[in-house]
């Protein structure tokens, strides 16, 4: 085999100056004093270019189901953006019609819908409103003029000169049978007349003779079927005369409702969709009208029941207008934040009348999808998945584009119910969707009929490239901010602070956080700090405090883990060095707090042929990165060693005093460290915390959280005493991605704590150990590595394993041969 010349070794690891750990933004680069300068107008959309133009294809996009589904994380300003521009979007469209509810004459308890043009809704239920009051005004003293009472004494006394002349026949009858006849409360009433003209009496009566009695009641049953006859021949002349009076009552009545009708006709003279609709209603209130004209006349002696019946009858000319849009200057913009069965499809309301649930057509209300029509709806995906109910009717609704107002479980009312079913009417509305990526996906693979009517992605961006432009427009937000929540403006030094944090929320040099309502949030607190100290505009101090503020109220649970170190609990060796020991640094994500914490990880090696043992995971507290993490460090080691194979190893790693598992392949490389230097024998620089992920080929891949876990590292040295000697040890891959805090940056610059980058496996342990690693530039196959190298020293430990199983083997076998 051959050996290496160490000169053919890997270059070593970089040192970081100080200008390479955080992004500095020049105030002056910003182009003004303080943001109270900067213009007004809307929301810029900043660094969400491919959101904003799907958006404004969707929006003025007319054909069927280019509804939009806006998908982003939450702070993002998908609601805020997508409201601003479907408002400026809406304020281009036409106004579209109302809708009203009239009472069905033929169906009461199916209420007829109607559309009208905007305004027209308005007018007819004040036109409505207007002839009940001039029916109850009008129609009485038609029906008391002297024309109508003369024609009506006409009729009526023809009636009575005939009835009268059959009375007189009837009474005729009736005394030549000796019966006294008259009339009393209506009724035809007779009496027997003794022979002294007067009234039998009872007693009288009871004292004839059987004969006479006999004859008495032969004439009282042909007095009873002469009347009988009577009232057969005046009953038609009763019902002629009053059809003649209804006649002359409607006659009289007729034009004054017809020129009442059709005044309301002239006034909605615009063309409308039911116009058909309307016609006939107009219709059916005039003969209802015309049929119940009796109930205007006032009698001398109002009766209370005729009043009722009079008011119940106005009540079906009342208009109940649902969707009014008469102060409408474009198509409506709803955002409906509380998606409940009856605010977003509409109700019907009730009350309680002897232990009965009544309503009518006037009770119906409409909801917002219903107010939608002919402009836009925005929805939030997660309260509609709340309830079941709701997102199986809007999947109906989204099916057929009707929409019928009902009460949901009516049958389950505790008393009986008189319910309504308001026609069903169509809805034109387009329907912005808003949720997260993980909920849009959800509902593709769920639900893929419903998903088919949202052709239109707007994907919001969780993060963008950084430019003069986007940093204009970031200091426009802020100005927006202070404006919209009555703040004090901030100076540029204060705004590029505030655009550094945003850098820093997707830890890179290059991109700016999109979630911008932690910018406003941050705006906010900053001018708290600002007005506690007196100041009338906020400086870049008051943002360090307000970012100083945050992080007291939300670092605790790091805090009592770094104390934990410092008290010796958990076992962190800060200097010098120790064999097959490294402290790697792990990330911590409470959800509202992030931050860094350094992790003993240890490894043993003896003789066998187990291989690679990862304790995490056989006690199954890692997850399948960190798994897979360990599976590519135990495929790299052993093509390190390939000329060695197999090799005669057992290895055990473990991440020390870790109680709550593991995730995550950034401590591979820290994993193969230790492993290296438990096999050479070479110890690791402890003062140097090390993260980095690893490919099959030793590169050293880049990490997340890479400035938490630098930070977590330089506060745990920082409370022990910095010695200059202390660092970082991380991917050069991860260079741009550093924007860290001033300290540390002021440690650098200080010659207190360092930073460094490697790009391969090889840098770090050069770094580490102080020697040579072994590993050529070009890769070759059966090779020695040079014996002064770690993985030299790594070899002759591996070769010393193979022998020493070799005789471990030979022994057994021995034993075996033995008689």
């Amino acid at each position: 085999m051959n050996t290496l010349n160490p000169r053919d070794l890997f270059m070593t690891t970089t040192r970081l100056a100080p200008e390479q750990l955080s992004l500095r933004i020049d105030p002056a680069s910003l182009g003004f004093d303080d943001t109270s300068t900067l213009p007004t107008g809307t929301l810029p959309w900043i660094g969400q270019e491919r959101a904003e133009t799907a958006a404004r294809f969707g929006l003025t996009m007319d054909q069927p189901d280019y509804n939009l589904f806006v998908l982003g994380e939450v702070g993002s300003g998908r609601a805020t953006l997508l409201r601003q521009l479907t408002r400026a979007v809406a304020a281009e469209r036409p106004v579209p019609p109302d809708l009203c509810y009239l009472h069905n004459f033929d169906a009461p308890e199916r209420p007829r819908a109607l559309r009208m043009p905007a305004g027209q809704g308005r007018e007819l239920r004040q036109l409505m409103g207007k002839l009940s009051r001039f029916l109850q005004s009008e129609i009485p003293l038609r029906l008391s003029s002297e024309d109508f009472k003369a024609e009506s004494e006409r009729i009526q006394n023809a009636y009575q000169a005939e009835e009268a002349k059959a009375y007189v026949e009837l009474d005729a009858f009736a005394e030549a049978r000796s019966f006294n006849l008259f009339r009393e409360s209506g009724h035809l009433v007779f009496t027997l007349i003794g022979d002294k003209g007067a009234a039998l009496t009872e007693a009288e009566a009871r004292a004839l003779s059987k004969e006479r009695r006999a004859e008495i009641d032969k004439a009282e049953q042909e007095l009873r079927d002469e009347i009988a006859r009577f009232l057969e021949k005046t009953r038609p002349m009763l019902r002629v005369m009053n059809e003649g009076l209804a006649a002359l009552r409607r006659q009289t009545v007729k034009p004054l409702l017809d020129h009442e009708l059709q005044t309301i006709r002239v006034s909605l003279k615009k063309q409308i969709k039911d116009s058909v609709k309307l016609g006939s209603y107009l219709d059916q209130v005039q003969h209802d009208v015309l049929e119940h004209i009796e109930l205007f006349i006032a009698q001398d002696s109002d009766d209370e029941a005729r009043q009722e019946a009079l008011a119940q009858l106005l009540l079906g000319y009342r208009v109940n207008l649902v969707v009014d849009n008469a102060d409408l200057s474009g198509a409506p913009v709803i955002a409906e934040d509380n998606p409940v069965f009856h605010t977003l499809f509409g109700r019907i309301e009730y009350q309680v009348e002897e232990d009965v649930m009544m309503t009518d057509f006037f009770r119906v209300r409409a909801g917002s999808l219903i107010r939608a029509h002919g402009g836009f709806l925005l929805l939030h995906l997660r309260d509609l998945l709340a309830d079941e109910l709701v997102w199986e009717k809007l999947r109906r609704f989204m099916r057929s584009g009707r929409v019928q107002i009902e009460e949901p479980g009516s049958s389950l009312m505790p008393m009986a119910a008189v319910s309504l079913q308001p026609e069903a009417v169509d809805v034109e509305a387009k329907i912005v969707l808003i949720g997260s990526v993980d909920e849009y996906y959800a509902v593709q693979e769920a639900d893929p009929e419903f998903a088919r009517h949202f052709m239109v992605k707007v994907d919001f961006a969780e993060s963008f490239p950084a430019s003069d432009e986007t940093r204009a427009a970031s200091a426009l937000f802020v100005a927006h901010t202070c404006r919209k929540l009555g703040l004090p403006h901030l100076s540029a030094p204060a705004v590029a602070r505030l655009i550094e944090d945003a850098h820093r929320q997707v830890d890179d040099q290059t991109r700016q956080s999109a979630i911008f309502a932690r910018t406003e949030a941050l705006v906010a607190e900053s001018a708290g700090m600002c007005r506690v100290r007196g100041a009338g505009r906020v400086e870049l101090q008051d943002v360090d405090a307000a970012l100083d503020a945050r992080r007291q109220r939300h670092n605790y649970p790091e805090q009592r883990l770094r104390e934990s170190i410092a008290e010796g609990e958990r076992l962190i060796t800060l200097r010098g060095e120790q064999v097959g020991q490294i402290n790697g640094l792990t990330q911590i994500d409470l959800g509202d707090w992030r931050f860094g914490l350094p992790v003993r990880v240890s490894a043993r090696t003896h003789a066998g042929t187990q291989g690679l043992l990862n304790i995490e995971r056989e006690v199954e507290m890692s997850g399948p990165i960190h798994d897979k993490g360990v599976l590519i460090l135990h495929s790299y080691l052993t093509a390190l060693f390939a000329h060695l194979s197999p090799l005669a190893l057992n290895a055990s790693i473990v991440f020390e005093q870790e109680y709550h598992g593991v995730e995550g392949d950034s401590a591979s490389c820290a994993e193969l460290f230790a492993v290296l230097s438990a096999l050479s024998g070479v110890p690791l620089n402890q003062g140097i915390a090390v993260t980095g992920a690893l490919n099959q080929h030793g590169e050293v891949l880049p990490v997340g959280g890479i400035n938490e876990k630098i930070e977590g590292w330089f506060r745990v040295c920082e409370a022990s005493g910095l010695d200059g000697h202390q660092g970082v040890l991380m991917p050069a891959r991860n260079l741009r991605h550093l924007m860290l805090e001033r300290p540390v940056i002021e440690a650098v610059e200080q010659g207190r704590f360092h930073i460094h980058t490697a790009a391969h496996l090889s840098d770090g342990l050069e770094l580490l150990t102080g020697l040579p690693s072994g590993l050529p530039v070009a890769p070759t196959v059966e090779v020695d590595y040079p014996p002064e190298s770690v993985l030299g020293r790594a070899q002759q430990t591996l070769q010393a394993y193979r022998r020493a199983c070799q005789r471990a083997g030979s022994a057994g076998r021995a034993r075996r041969l033995r008689p």
